[in-house]
């Protein structure tokens, strides 16, 4: 199932690293793309998608 995830305050490269790992740390599996253009992430996760949610929220971004 793959998520495209608009995150607004996504504003540099440091962000984007972030929100990756945050990401990895709950899904070792999943395949990250981010855009800082769009400020859109495309995750192919393996883990549910309010956990990606979360762990991107934890990460202090917004998902939206």
């Amino acid at each position: 199932m793959l998520l495209k995830l608009p995150v607004p305050d996504m504003a540099c490269g440091t962000c984007r690293d972030a929100i990756i790992q945050a990401i990895q740390a709950v899904d070792t599996s999943a395949t990250v793309t981010a855009d800082l253009e769009t400020k859109e992430l495309e995750i192919d996760p393996q883990a549910p998608e309010t956990d990606i949610r979360s762990a991107i929220h934890q990460a202090g971004y917004t998902p939206q």
